[in-house]
């Protein structure tokens, strides 16, 4: 996946799951937070990409980044 459209979907699913876990960050956190969960969700679900393309790229990459705030809430004490 490109690195620009990494960071456009990774922006967008940063901000989805951000207000998923009710966590208000900045904008830089959010698209980072986006970012880590697009590569995670693509990882853990790259073999559903091949099979029904860029829609479940997406959803990996929500699914991702509410596991990073997760992991972030949990571990650095912030909420």
């Amino acid at each position: 996946m490109p690195v620009i459209m990494l960071i456009i979907i990774g922006a967008a699913a940063g901000f989805l799951a951000t207000r998923i876990m009710d966590l208000r960050t900045d904008v830089a956190t959010t698209v980072a937070i986006g970012v880590a969960g697009a590569l995670i969700g693509g990882l853990l679900l790259r073999f559903i990409l091949m099979l029904t393309g860029l829609a479940f790229g997406f959803v990996g990459a929500v699914v991702g980044a509410v596991f990073v705030i997760w992991l972030w809430q949990r571990y650095s004490g912030r909420s």
